[in-house]
């Protein structure tokens, strides 16, 4: 009996460390000596090179972050484990305790901060349109009757939707299953437009075969404020990462990294994206802070 007992007690004592460590991600990183980062493949801020590498300003970015968080543990290794995110499954991924943080070109807005929690603004983001330069297209006017792709689980189409310079306009949408997918729509054809975060426009149109022959045009559709994206109700894992996040900003190396990824040459083709730090980025670094999206106002 006392066996039995004993044997229950042990059980629910893992038990409760694994609840515990469901809403306590430091721990579980200390138990562990490990740790999943959530990367995107074919983002602006984030992409792969292919064989498992991982690249990319938040990429490297979020690496920092970990080490920072290492240095706090006292860990004298941490193994990161790379997890490959999309639009439609990143919030569940971390939501359900695959990936321990998600560094990739998340939107922190008002619904989603329901199911996750964000990390301070690290990069505020313009959604565009980008075309080929041939199309006669200039801004939302000219979108009428024409083939519009963005990408499956975002929210690009439904803001240009939103815009009053779009009423009365009717245009086909077409969705691709990546950002890499909805680029290849616009490169053979199949679409005229495609509408997404600026950076990515400008990441997929500086990885092409051909990059003059696109161009990013028109009015700004949305202001948006990127961040990493962490399980809820976990205050100490978000502060130790918006620890490190205010760390870089003041030490100047996040200043240092965006040049890096978004002003120098970068793999794999050698190209430089060429997006310098914009106003709206310059203030939240000067700012730090968590806001979503819907207090920020498009000019």
């Amino acid at each position: 009996m006392k066996k039995h007992l004993l044997a229950i007690a042990v059980t629910a004592l893992a038990t409760g460390t694994v609840f515990a460590q469901a809403n306590d991600t430091l721990a579980k990183i200390k138990s562990t000596g490990s740790v999943t980062l959530g990367v995107r493949e074919s983002s602006g801020l984030g992409y792969t090179l292919g064989n498992g590498k991982y690249v990319g300003f938040h990429t490297e970015m979020g690496e920092r972050i970990l080490k920072d968080i290492q240095k706090q543990l006292g860990l004298t290794a941490l193994e990161v484990k790379y997890q490959p995110v999309t639009s439609q499954n990143r919030i569940p991924l971390v939501q359900n305790g695959t990936v321990d943080i998600e560094c990739g070109s998340t939107t922190n807005n008002t619904a989603r901060q329901k199911d996750a929690a964000f990390a301070f603004t690290t990069y505020v983001e313009e959604v565009r349109i980008a075309t080929r330069a041939n199309s006669g297209i200039t801004g939302i006017k000219d979108l009428n009757g024409k083939t519009i792709v963005t990408t499956t689980g975002t929210t690009s189409v439904q803001t240009l939707r939103k815009n009053k310079r779009a009423d009365g306009l009717t245009f086909k949408e077409v969705m691709g299953k990546d950002h890499a997918d909805s680029f290849l729509m616009l490169e053979t054809g199949r679409a005229d437009a495609f509408i997404m975060d600026g950076s990515i426009l400008a990441a997929n149109i500086s990885k092409s075969k051909a990059p003059n022959d696109y161009k990013i045009v028109g009015e700004v559709l949305s202001v948006e404020p990127i961040a990493c994206m962490m399980r809820k109700d976990d205050p100490a894992f978000k502060k130790a990462v918006d620890d490190s996040i205010v760390r870089q900003i003041k030490d100047g190396s996040l200043t240092k990294l965006y040049d890096k990824w978004f002003l120098q040459p970068i793999p794999p083709n050698n190209v430089k994206v060429g997006l310098p730090l914009s106003a709206a980025t310059k203030d939240a670094w000067a700012h730090p802070n968590d806001k979503p999206m819907e207090a920020y106002e498009v000019k």
